[in-house]
């Protein structure tokens, strides 16, 4: 099976990053169907370490500004679902639901660095995976990285057991907001064949 072009256009080749938004909303249902495909992502030992939390309201969006900076302050107020794609640093707790072995929970539990390591590297995959089913199903995404994530971890996370990666603007775009597509590295630049 391949995706047609019409998929691939969706989702990489003419899917751009929003710098805006309209107004129109995004419904929890929609919200709920984006993690379900996401959830099918491959991350090792299938730990799945990456949670989702959703401003849905200004309200709960006005509690982010603080932390962000300048330049993406104004589409955050205005885009109408920002996630903060977080980590559980306990993902291990769950490993007895979705591990197939006994004794994986014991092994992150016992091993610091692993733990860390594997909850990084495959949190970060679950909010690519999060990008790639949003945009299957008709969102645009702004990812963003301009962030004080200690002030994101205090004001929504003080517990510590939870700690902030990145966050993602949700909606229907507003083009006129787009900004130039910037090139990308060739196969040559970034690629070896050994």
């Amino acid at each position: 099976m391949t995706l047609d072009a019409q998929a691939l256009d969706l989702i990489f080749l003419k899917a751009r990053t929003a710098n805006g938004f309209t107004s129109e909303p995004v419904p929890e249902s929609l919200l709920r169907q984006v993690y379900d495909i996401a959830r099918m992502g491959p991350t090792s030992m299938n730990t799945q370490p990456t949670r989702y939390v959703f401003l849905n309201s200004p309200e709960s969006r006005a509690r982010l500004l603080p932390a962000l900076t300048p330049g993406n302050l104004d589409k955050t107020r205005d885009a109408p679902v920002t996630v903060i794609v977080a980590t559980d640093t306990k993902f291990f707790e769950f490993m007895p639901q979705v591990w197939h072995r006994e004794g994986a929970k014991e092994n992150f539990e016992s091993n610091p660095a692993l733990s860390e390591a594997t909850a990084t590297r495959n949190g970060t995959l679950g909010g690519a995976y999060f990008i790639i089913a949003a945009r299957a199903l008709g969102l645009d995404c702004g990812p963003m990285s301009g962030v004080d994530l200690n002030k994101v971890n205090a004001e929504f996370f003080p517990d510590g057991r939870w700690r902030a990666n990145f966050l993602i603007n949700l909606g229907q775009g507003d083009d006129s907001k787009l900004f130039d597509r910037n090139p990308r590295l060739s196969f040559e630049q970034a690629c070896q064949v050994l």
